[in-house]
């Protein structure tokens, strides 16, 4: 888990709308800086009554309240004063994400974990500097990680502190959201997008959610990264371009080659597995998800990154909901499986 590290720090925005001069001449484009980088909302103003200046501030609204609520960078969110012992008060959007968590980790059978922050901490992928652990050091802490340990329910405006959810032991949890926090995000903006009638959307906040057609009336495309160890320009290199099927779709990359360190000849990347409290070792660089929302797509990319290349294809050739691309290293070499219904097209 962990294999994407994402930036929540305070959410500075350079926002503009800007319409496009298409055949579908009632798109508009919003942009601005989120959560580490940069995001980018297209839509089609055909039907909407609310004007492009009231969409992006909501959109900012949404954005800002999630940093508030979920960045472990914030050192003033309620995340962090959880994670730091404090009683807190949560919110709606807290709850919800705890229990979206809580769902993930039993879908997953453990293996997406959000209750594993120390950790990420520990192996310096998380909120907190770590680095190179000893066996010892990983026993300790996978002793009192987990969401095994936690209560599945928590309540809105009830104060909460770590110790109310403990179902076993005595060390108070801490949360990571970072496998998923970026999805929920794309979903909750296309959530807002739908209420006010937008059907021809594309959210793309560092993960991507996207439904309906792009300004030319064509389907959506997203290009797939190629994982080059320390490719950390989205875009700058290119595997292939995939184009979205009609319907709303999440699609989410998790890979190895942005987040790692090397010590005497070995990578360390940040996928962690919190089965074992170790970093993964093993030849797939990425994997891309299509789902039917960005956060479940966000997850299941993670859960592939651990489990490996056999058991993502055999999970993806098992789901009719989702399909998926897998790039791995075979000798040196570049390969690619994808699902059936994923179709990589050359650049």
């Amino acid at each position: 888990m962990g294999n994407k590290i994402r930036m929540f720090f305070a959410i500075v925005f350079m926002v503009s709308a800007i319409s496009c001069t298409t055949p579908r001449n009632k798109y508009i484009k919003i942009e601005g800086y989120a959560q580490g980088g940069v995001y980018v909302v297209t839509l089609n103003l055909d039907g909407v009554d609310v004007r492009p200046e009231e969409i992006r501030d909501s959109v900012e609204a949404i954005l800002q309240k999630i940093d508030f609520t979920l960045s472990g960078y914030n050192r003033n969110s309620l995340l962090s004063s959880f994670n730091h012992g404090d009683t807190i008060v949560p919110n709606g959007l807290f709850v919800d994400m705890y229990a979206r968590a809580y769902d993930v980790y039993n879908e997953t059978h453990g293996i997406v974990d959000a209750a594993s922050a120390p950790l990420f901490d520990m192996w310096g992928f998380g909120f907190k500097s770590g680095d190179m652990p000893s066996d010892e050091d990983v026993r300790k802490v996978l002793a009192h990680s987990g969401m095994k340990r936690l209560c599945a329910d928590i309540e809105t405006g009830t104060p909460l502190a770590g110790a109310d959810i403990l179902l076993e032991g005595d060390v108070p949890p801490q949360l990571n959201y970072n496998a998923i926090a970026q999805g929920y995000s794309c979903d909750l903006v296309a959530e807002y997008l739908y209420s006010i009638g937008v059907k021809d959307m594309m959210v793309n906040i560092g993960e991507i959610f996207c439904d309906g057609f792009n300004p030319s009336g064509q389907p959506w495309t997203v290009g797939i990264d190629r994982p080059v160890d320390g490719n950390n320009e989205p875009g700058a290199q290119i595997q292939g371009i995939f184009r979205a099927p009609a319907g709303p779709h999440g699609i989410v990359t998790s890979g190895n080659y942005r987040k790692f360190y090397v010590r005497d000849g070995k990578k360390y990347a940040h996928t962690i597995d919190p089965r074992t409290g170790y970093p993964v070792s093993h030849g797939l660089l990425s994997a891309t998800i299509v789902a039917p929302d960005a956060i479940t797509a966000d997850a299941y990319a993670t859960y592939c990154m651990v489990v490996g290349l056999e058991e993502a294809k055999a999970f993806l050739a098992s789901r009719g909901d989702m399909e998926g691309c897998l790039i791995y290293d075979d000798d040196g070499e570049f390969r690619t499986w994808c699902s059936e219904g994923f179709v990589l097209e050359d650049m």
